[in-house]
């Protein structure tokens, strides 16, 4: 049997996507050439590697114990590149995702601060769909809000966030102090989508404690969220990372509770991910910069 990288390489790419079409544009071949390269694969092994369900291709069992080796043994390949040349970055693209909150009020700080060779790629999604990207090796690392529900994650807990309960300028409870949850009872909330992490603190945080919790809106970011509170059509639960700009600013303003909602934020990959030393060393720098980033 006579393995080579470049199989490995194509298989590791459609795994990745379910589809030839998009592996071949990662690999830049043809689309010939990656299904020939996955059937030559697949008479060595003697197994087929996928489930053919038009239009895509799905791991199979075999496939599903192959994709972790052939991950880890491909950035291996990378790190020995480097190994015995004095002084060389480690190479290779990350490829991370990121949750809204962090994605566009944390990860452009963290980028503009790493000295990281390449560009990593970025996926912006909610806990939900970046987890299943991990669980599917489509991503090296998340940076996540929401609580990881899949066995095959690990999350490692990185920054300590809070959570507030924001309004429009000049709300009529704006003057209370002390505020309990349950007074809030009869107001419209604008809220993330279900799956989202700040959905899921809402609905383990908030919405046990309301006698009535009336949903007027459902919006996917977290801009549409706090420019429809804006607007007045709602109070929302988000984190105070992500509205501090238009609290100072005052136009939105945070609700003075009785109750305080601290978080948790987490880095997370896949149990059986490998750590090159690009993806160790954008770990301890997330690590390192979690101790002066605010």
């Amino acid at each position: 049997m006579k393995l080579t990288l470049q199989q490995l390489k194509t298989f590791a790419a459609i795994a990745r996507y379910g589809n030839l079409g998009a592996a071949a544009n990662e690999l830049c071949l043809s689309k010939g050439a990656v299904s020939q390269s996955l059937q030559e694969l697949e008479r060595q092994l003697a197994t087929p590697l996928f489930d053919r369900v038009h239009p895509r291709l799905q791991l199979n069992a075999e496939g599903k114990l192959l994709q972790p080796v052939a991950e880890e043994l491909l950035a291996r390949v990378m790190d020995i590149e480097t190994m015995f040349v004095s002084g060389a970055e480690p190479v290779g693209r990350l490829r991370l995702g990121a949750t809204q909150t962090i994605g566009n009020y944390l990860l452009p700080i963290l980028l503009a601060r790493t000295e990281q060779s390449t560009t990593p790629r970025i996926s912006i999604a909610n806990t939900h769909i970046l987890s299943h990207a991990l669980a599917h090796f489509e991503l090296d690392l998340a940076l996540i809000e929401g609580e990881n529900h899949h066995p095959d994650l690990i999350a490692d807990p990185w920054l300590k966030d809070e959570m507030c309960i924001v309004a429009p300028a000049q709300h009529p409870l704006m003057t209370q102090t002390g505020l309990p949850v349950s007074a809030l009872s009869n107001e419209t909330w604008v809220l993330r989508e279900p799956m989202s992490g700040n959905r899921e603190q809402f609905e383990q945080l908030i919405q046990p404690q309301l006698s009535n919790s009336h949903i007027g809106l459902e919006l996917n970011t977290l801009e549409a969220v706090m420019l429809a509170v804006e607007q007045g059509l709602g109070i929302t639960f988000i984190s105070k990372l992500a509205a501090q700009d238009r609290i100072n600013s005052t136009r939105l303003v945070c609700l003075p509770m009785q109750q305080h909602f601290p978080r948790q934020l987490y880095l997370a990959w896949h149990k059986q991910k490998y750590h090159s030393a690009t993806l160790r060393r954008f770990i301890q720098f997330c690590k390192d910069q979690a101790r002066v980033i605010y």
